[in-house]
């Protein structure tokens, strides 16, 4: 694995950030709307936990992250996903 810069790491961190604030942007935006209007919105969010996820992913891949937080994080992702 090629190894990452601090401003690398920071990017990857930052993408993974913004994956999962739009992930709760469109749950919460689902959370309002009349049922026939939420499949979008959960939709929408499940597509930005997956990207999350992934982000996460290389970042343990690179060894930005390690194992144990890796482990701990993906939990949670995957909890909040059911």
């Amino acid at each position: 694995m090629p190894h990452l810069t601090k401003d690398s790491r920071h990017t990857l961190g930052r993408k993974i950030d913004a994956s999962l604030i739009e992930t709760l942007e469109a749950t919460l935006t689902a959370r309002f709307l009349a049922k026939d209007r939420k499949f979008l919105f959960v939709e929408k969010a499940a597509a930005k936990l997956d990207l999350a996820k992934f982000f996460l992913r290389i970042a343990w891949e690179v060894k930005a992250l390690d194992t144990k937080k890796y482990a701990l994080i993906s939990e949670q992702l995957n909890e909040i996903g059911k």
